[in-house]
C-alpha cells in the first residue's frame, strides 16, 4: 500500500506541474490572442479558486475553516499573504507572460528559489552552503543567457518582460517564505483559500470582475475554466496529496517539471521561438532548483 501511495505521489506531483505549465500557456493565449486582461484574470481566478477552496475545507473540516479568524497574529498574517502575496505571484506571472511567452515567464519565476536561499543567509547571518552558492550562481547565469542569449550589449526579451519576470521570482519568493508558521498552524487549504478570497476581493478594485474585456468564444472559455478549475484548484489539490504521501521535498523537486511543461506546450503549439540559448539558460535554472532540493 505505502509502495502504491508513492506511485501516485510521484504521479500527483507530475501532474500539479503540468497543470500550471499548461494553465500558463493558456494565458499567454488569451493575453496576445484574445485580449483578455492580466488583471481582471488574477480578479476572477483568486476570487473562483478561493471560493472552491474553502468549499472543499468546510466539507472536510467544518466551521473549523474559521478558526484563523480568531487570532490578531494570525489575521493580520492572514491579511498580508492574501493582500500581497496572493495577488503579487499572480499578477507578475501573468504580467510576464504576456509581454514575454508563458515558457520564458515560467523559468524567470523559478529563479525565485535561489531568492530564498539568499534571503535565509541574510538572516541567518551565515554563508551558504557550497551547493547553495553553486545554485545561486546556475540561476543567476540562466537567467543572464534567457534575458540576453548571452550578450551584454542586448536583451533577447523586452525590458517589461525582464522587469515582469524578475519581479515574478521576487514575488514567489515572498509567497514561499511569508506563510509559513500559518502553515505550520492550519491546513492549507484553509490558509490558500482565505487568501485567495481575500486577494481576490482586494484587486476587484484594481480591475472589477464585471468589467469583462477582450474576445469570447469557446477557446476563449476553455481556457479560463482551465486556467481556474484545472490550473489552481485540481493542481493545488493534487500538490498536496503529493506532500502527505511521497513529502515536500520530493514533491517540490518533482514540480520543476512546470517550466518543462509550458516550454514544450508553447513551442508546439504556439509556436514560440525557443532557441539554443534559451535551452541552456533554462536547463541551468533548473539544475539550480534539482541542487537546492538536494539541500
Amino acid at each position: 500500500m505505502e509502495n502504491g501511495n508513492q506511485l501516485k505521489g510521484f504521479l500527483l506531483a507530475i501532474l500539479a506541474a503540468t497543470l500550471w505549465g499548461v494553465s500558463g500557456t493558456f494565458g499567454q493565449f488569451i493575453f496576445n490572442s484574445r485580449g483578455i486582461n492580466p488583471a481582471w484574470l488574477v480578479t476572477v481566478r483568486c476570487l473562483s479558486s478561493g471560493l472552491i477552496l474553502l468549499a472543499f475545507g468546510f466539507m472536510k473540516f467544518g466551521a473549523a475553516i474559521f478558526n484563523i479568524w480568531k487570532n490578531k497574529q494570525d489575521i493580520l498574517s492572514l491579511l498580508i499573504f492574501g493582500l500581497i502575496g496572493i495577488p503579487l505571484v499572480q499578477y507578475t506571472y501573468f504580467a510576464a507572460i504576456q509581454h514575454s511567452n508563458a515558457a520564458t515567464a515560467t523559468v524567470l519565476q523559478y529563479a525565485g528559489p535561489a531568492l530564498i536561499a539568499i534571503y535565509l543567509a541574510l538572516i541567518n547571518k551565515r554563508l551558504p552552503g557550497m551547493y547553495t552558492i553553486l545554485a545561486i550562481a546556475m540561476a543567476i547565469t540562466g537567467t543572464f543567457l534567457l534575458v540576453t542569449h548571452g550578450s551584454f550589449n542586448s536583451l533577447s526579451i523586452s525590458s517589461l518582460a525582464l522587469f515582469w519576470g524578475i519581479a515574478s521570482a521576487v514575488a514567489l519568493a515572498f509567497y514561499s517564505i511569508q506563510p509559513v508558521k500559518l502553515l505550520h498552524r492550519y491546513h492549507a487549504i484553509i490558509v490558500i483559500g482565505w487568501a485567495m478570497l481575500i486577494g481576490g476581493i482586494a484587486f476587484s478594485f484594481v480591475h472589477v470582475p464585471w468589467k469583462v474585456e477582450g474576445i469570447w468564444d469557446l477557446d476563449t472559455c476553455i481556457s479560463i475554466t482551465f486556467i481556474i478549475l484545472l490550473g489552481s484548484v485540481i493542481a493545488f489539490y493534487a500538490y498536496l496529496t503529493a506532500v502527505k504521501w511521497i513529502g515536500a521535498q520530493t514533491t517540490s523537486l518533482l514540480a520543476s517539471a512546470e517550466p518543462l511543461s509550458a516550454a514544450l506546450i508553447s513551442i508546439f503549439w504556439l509556436k514560440v521561438s525557443f532557441g539554443s540559448m534559451d535551452i541552456v539558460g533554462s536547463v541551468m535554472i533548473l539544475l539550480a532548483i534539482f541542487l537546492l532540493a538536494r539541500k
